[in-house]
C-alpha cells in the first residue's frame, strides 16, 4: 500500500479539486444575501442508522475552506449512529459553512454508507481468520476517501492503484501468453527496474493454481469465481506457499462460506460500488 504521507496527499487533492468543481469563482447564492461578516452555527444531523464515517474528512474540508471555522465533535468515525444523533457542530463564517456544506455532506454520506456495509461484512466474518478487502472499483476522484471509509468500517485496503502492487489478472495472463510467461516476465521487470512490489496472480481453476505455485515468488493467489469445493481444494494445495484471496460476486449470503474454506482474504467491489448513501443533513442552529 501507499505511505500515509501519500494517502494524505491524495485526500488533500480530493478536497481541493472538489471545492474547485463546486465553488468555481464564488458561491454567489451566499455572496448575494449573506454579509461577509455574518457568523453562524450548523449541526450535522443523522437521519439514518449505521456507522458514521468522514468526521475527520469534514474537519479537513472546513479547515481548507476557512481556517477560522471551529468544529465541536460529539461522535467519532467508526461509531454507531441512529436517527436524531448530532455528530458535530461547526461555528464561524456563515458564508464559509455554506461553501463547505455540499462537499462535507456528499463525502460523509458516501463514506458512512461504505463503512456501514464494510462493518456488516466484518461482522459476518467474526470467528474466522478471513479479512475483507476493498478493490479499485471506486468513484473516480474519491478513491482515497472511499478506502478510508473501508478502514473505518473495520475492513482492509487492497492495493491503492496500479502503481503500488503487481496484480496479474486474466487479461494480463492472456496477453502475456500464459501464467508462467506472465510471472517470469514480471519478476524480470521488477529486477530490471529495481522495484520491490508484491505480486498477486489470479487463478481461474485448480490447474492454474498449480502453475502459479510452480512459477513461485508470488505473494498471494486470487481465486476468482471458484465454487466452495474448489476453494477448499485450492487452499489445501497452496498451504503455506503464499496467501489466498477469494473474489467474484461474493455477497452477504456467501461470504461466511468462503471464509470457512480457509482463505486469508475476501475482496469485494460491492463495498464501494453498490451502496446507498446514509441520510445526513447540515442544519443551521
Amino acid at each position: 500500500m501507499i505511505s500515509e504521507a501519500q494517502f494524505q496527499y491524495e485526500i488533500d487533492l480530493t478536497i481541493s479539486n472538489a471545492i474547485r468543481e463546486d465553488v468555481g469563482d464564488g458561491d454567489h447564492s451566499s455572496l448575494a444575501c449573506i454579509p461577509i461578516s455574518a457568523k453562524g452555527k450548523a449541526k450535522l444531523l443523522v437521519k439514518d442508522k449505521g456507522i458514521i464515517a468522514g468526521v475527520e474528512f469534514a474537519k479537513k474540508v472546513f479547515h481548507y475552506v476557512d481556517k477560522e471555522l471551529q468544529v465541536e465533535s460529539f461522535i467519532s468515525d467508526g461509531q454507531q449512529v441512529k436517527y436524531g444523533d448530532i455528530v458535530f457542530n461547526v461555528n464561524g463564517s456563515s458564508q464559509s459553512i455554506l461553501k463547505a456544506e455540499r462537499l462535507v455532506l456528499n463525502a460523509m454520506q458516501r463514506m458512512s454508507a461504505i463503512a456501514t456495509k464494510t462493518n456488516c461484512y466484518v461482522t459476518l466474518l467474526e470467528g474466522t481468520k478471513t479479512k475483507i478487502l476493498d478493490t479499485r472499483k471506486t468513484t473516480p476522484g474519491l478513491r482515497a476517501a472511499e478506502k478510508w471509509a473501508v478502514k473505518i468500517g473495520g475492513g482492509e485496503n487492497h492495493r491503492f492503484a496500479l502503481y503500488d502492487m503487481i496484480m496479474l489478472k486474466d487479461n494480463h495472463i492472456d496477453f502475456a501468453g500464459g501464467i508462467t510467461q506472465a510471472i517470469n516476465k514480471t519478476k524480470q521487470y521488477l529486477k530490471d527496474t529495481n522495484r520491490d512490489l508484491k505480486i498477486i496472480v489470479e487463478a481461474r481453476d485448480l490447474s492454474e493454481v498449480s502453475e502459479i505455485l510452480a512459477a513461485g515468488q508470488v505473494y498471494r493467489i486470487l481465486l476468482d469465481n471458484f465454487n466452495f469445493e474448489d476453494t477448499k481444494k485450492a487452499v489445501k494445495l497452496i498451504g503455506d506457499s503464499c496467501l489466498t484471496e477469494s473474489s467474484g460476486g461474493i455477497n452477504e449470503k456467501t461470504i461466511r462460506k468462503y471464509a470457512e474454506c480457509g482463505v486469508d482474504f475476501i475482496s469485494s467491489g460491492a463495498l464501494t460500488h453498490s451502496i446507498y448513501n446514509m441520510d445526513l443533513s447540515l442544519k443551521a442552529v
